[in-house]
């Protein structure tokens, strides 16, 4: 069994995911789970899930998987493509957004989403590529600090 970082994770929220009161389920290399109470903060204008918090959702979940596999290999990722599309529309409850890798290499990875609602309906799907980057390597003008995963 594969070591769960979700409580780490939630220890140490913010940014977008604080914002949005995303929390971890699980967290391991092979699959990460996250959750959120939908909320104002998270309608548009229709009174419907914003599209950016699928997308958001997405890549949260797939950023932290490819993120403590690229560890493994002592190195880091950047984002490069999220591509998600809306299929189901939601106005309350929980969505829980589910991502697992479709292809890891030392490179590239490809990580895919999925975020259902309460009733485990399919709200949306999404898919996010990854740049693998060595230690040292400067992402926004700051180098990158690779911390171990254990």
């Amino acid at each position: 069994m594969a070591e769960d970082f979700s409580e780490m994770l939630n220890a140490s929220l913010d940014g977008w995911s604080a914002a949005m009161g995303l929390r971890f389920v699980s967290a391991t290399v092979d699959e990460v789970v996250a959750e959120l109470l939908v909320g104002a903060a998270h309608r548009q204008p229709y009174g419907i899930v914003h599209g950016g918090v699928y997308a958001g959702m997405v890549e949260s979940v797939a950023s932290v998987g490819a993120g403590l596999f690229a560890m493994t290999l002592g190195r880091t990722i950047v984002g490069l493509e999220n591509h998600t599309s809306f299929l189901h529309a939601v106005r309350e409850g929980v969505l829980r957004a589910t991502a697992k890798p479709l292809t890891r290499g030392k490179q590239t990875q490809v990580w895919e989403g999925t975020v259902t609602d309460a009733s485990g309906r399919v709200a949306a799907t999404g898919r996010v590529r990854f740049l693998g980057l060595e230690a040292g390597a400067a992402v926004a003008g700051e180098t990158v600090a690779i911390k171990p995963t254990s």
